[in-house]
C-alpha cells in the first residue's frame, strides 16, 4: 500500500508491503519521532526541510539510508513500528541520514576513503540530539560505540543483493509464506 503524507513540511512517503503492519501506526510513531526533533533540534528540523526532498518509509536491510539521487531519507518500516526502538531512535536515525543528505548539498558526493569521515559526523550528530533529548540514552551509547570503531567498521562495505535476500526471507517468515 503506497501512502503520501506531508509531516513537519516533508514529503513522506509510506509504501507499506506488510499487511501485518498498521499504517497509522508507522505515521503515528515517524510524527511523534519527527515532534522529537522539532522540540529537541528544531535547528536540524529546519536543515531538513531544506536539504531533503523527503522521507520515505518502505522494507530496507538497514534502519535507514539516504539516497542521494532522489535526495530521499529512508526510515526502515519495521523499525519504526517495532517497540523495542524507542522515538528517540527513530529520530536520531533520521538525523543521521539527513546529515548524509547535509553532507552532499554541502560537499557534493564524497570519495570512498571519505565514508569513514562522514560516517563518524553522522554519528556526531547522533550522539548531539541524543544527549538533548529525553531517554536519549540508548542513542547516545549507540553513537560512542559506534565513533569508537576503526574505519572499516564504522563505514563498513555492504553487499546489498544478500541484504535484500535477507529481507525477503524475514519477511515471509513474518507472514508465513
Amino acid at each position: 500500500m503506497l501512502e503520501q503524507t506531508r509531516i513537519h513540511g516533508l514529503r513522506v512517503r509510506l509504501e507499506n508491503t506488510r499487511p501485518d503492519i498498521e499504517s497509522q501506526r508507522v505515521l503515528d510513531r515517524l510524527t511523534r519521532a519527527l515532534d522529537l526533533i522539532a522540540a529537541h533540534a528544531p535547528h536540524r528540523l529546519r536543515r531538513m526541510q531544506h536539504d531533503l526532498a523527503g522521507i520515505v518509509v518502505r522494507r530496507f536491510a538497514c534502519r535507514g539510508a539516504f539516497f542521494p539521487q532522489e535526495r530521499e531519507c529512508l526510515v526502515e518500516l519495521t523499525f519504526t513500528v517495532n517497540p523495542r526502538h524507542g522515538l528517540a531512535e527513530i529520530a536520531a536515525s533520521i538525523i543521521h541520514e539527513a546529515t548524509h543528505a547535509r553532507i552532499q548539498a554541502m560537499c557534493g558526493s564524497l570519495r570512498p576513503h571519505q565514508r569513514p569521515r562522514e560516517e563518524r559526523l553522522c554519528r556526531k550528530a547522533e550522539l548531539e540530539f541524543g544527549l538533548l533529548v529525553p531517554d536519549g540514552q540508548i542513542v547516545v551509547e549507540r553513537a560512542r560505540a559506534a565513533l569508537a570503531m576503526g574505519d572499516h567498521d564504522v563505514a563498513p562495505a555492504v553487499d546489498w543483493a544478500e541484504a535484500a535476500r535477507r529481507v525477503h526471507a524475514s519477511d515471509q517468515g513474518a507472514l508465513g509464506a
